[in-house]
């Protein structure tokens, strides 16, 4: 079987990473990377030895597949032209901005019969794939977000660049419809939301508190997890994952604390080593993004969907969305003006200033 011709389109940080590793694809080989500014593409050339192009278009002849590492309003236009031709497509998080081009690309991946990857690559994180049944039946998520400014993916704000990945994992927990979404955010630096946090309630019952910020001095890259099975803590930065895992009586109610001691106080040892058994997974170091293009491989190979098709790229957009309408319509003051609704909300006097403007005005009578 002959390799994949696979060219990379955008080679920023994303793309160039991208077109290291797939020299490490078994089945598929670099042919090309396009990117509309020189400097980027004699970079590229020097690092890869493979010819590059201004326009992604004048790659199509000569490739089978394309990774889309360009900026996001670019991703409707480019993966739309890439998927009328006949290639697969690989496209970075999120798919598109719009949830109608969202929709649209996964309609045109199924009717031209090609794979439509979406490059949420903490699916592949081992963290999260060791959870096991821990993922199944989930009632509540609390996941934080959190990175310093990046100066990078300014088209979009945090909840498209950073927030999205959680969105993404909680939606593999479940198929429910979207219940209700409640959200608040605000754009301290940039023109888009920079910190933002919500919660999404779905008609299964699953509750799920996301925070994201772009601005904060501490990293973080945490879930946690409750269930019917038990409840899992998960780094993904780390990468670790920690579980507890309740006993039978635990599960079925029939746990009762009066009737196990007599002191409540002094039973937290023995709660952890038998009722709640907590433990720490061992995982296999992994490349999340290596494994995210093996398996962009293996569905153009076998036909098979791959882990996070169009279908799910698309439905992440269509609630981030929904998050990004609430934060729009956010209200800080019960006597709100315009100004004062959504992330660019003028906030009122500081009290300093107030206190300064009051002493002022004693003075001058």
């Amino acid at each position: 079987m002959s390799k994949l011709r696979i060219a990379v389109i955008g080679a920023g940080h994303l793309g160039r990473i991208h077109s290291k590793l797939i020299g490490q694809v078994d089945g598929a080989s670099l042919v090309g990377v396009s990117d509309p500014f020189e400097s980027a593409r004699t970079n590229a050339a020097e690092l890869f030895s493979v010819p590059t192009f201004a326009d992604y278009r004048d790659l199509i002849p000569n490739i089978d597949a394309a990774i889309i590492a360009a900026p996001t309003d670019l991703h409707a236009e480019i993966a739309g032209t890439l998927i009328s031709a006949g290639k697969h497509v690989m496209v970075e998080k999120p798919v598109t901005i719009e949830s109608t081009d969202a929709d649209r690309l996964a309609a045109l991946a199924a009717k031209r019969q090609v794979t439509l990857q979406v490059g949420h690559v903490e699916r592949f994180n081992p963290a999260f794939t060791a959870l096991g049944d821990l993922a199944v039946d989930v009632k509540y998520v609390e996941a934080v977000r959190a990175s310093s400014f990046p100066g990078r993916c300014l088209d979009v704000g945090v909840v498209m660049d950073l927030m999205i990945h959680d969105i993404d994992l909680v939606l593999s927990m479940t198929n429910a419809p979207l219940k209700s979404v409640s959200a608040s955010g605000m754009a301290v630096i940039s023109n888009h939301d920079d910190l933002v946090e919500t919660r999404l309630e779905f008609e299964c019952g699953l509750v799920a508190n996301l925070k994201a910020s772009r601005i904060s001095p501490t990293p973080a890259r945490s879930m946690q997890v409750f269930g019917a099975n038990g409840f899992a803590e998960i780094d993904f930065g780390a990468p670790s994952l920690s579980v507890v895992r309740p006993c039978e009586s635990v599960v079925n109610r029939s746990f009762d604390l009066s009737m196990e001691t007599e002191n409540p106080l002094g039973y937290s040892a023995t709660l952890f080593s038998g009722k709640l058994q907590c433990e720490t997974l061992e995982l296999e170091p992994r490349n999340a993004i290596l494994d995210e293009l093996h398996d962009f491989v293996i569905s153009i190979q076998t036909g098979i969907a791959p882990t996070v098709d169009g279908v799910a790229g698309a439905r992440a957009v269509t609630i981030a969305n929904r998050i990004l309408e609430a934060v729009q319509q956010r209200q800080w003051y019960t006597d709100c003006r315009t100004t004062e609704v959504g992330p660019h909300a003028i906030p009122r006097e500081r009290i300093e200033a107030v206190s300064r403007r009051i002493h002022q005005d004693r003075k001058a009578a």
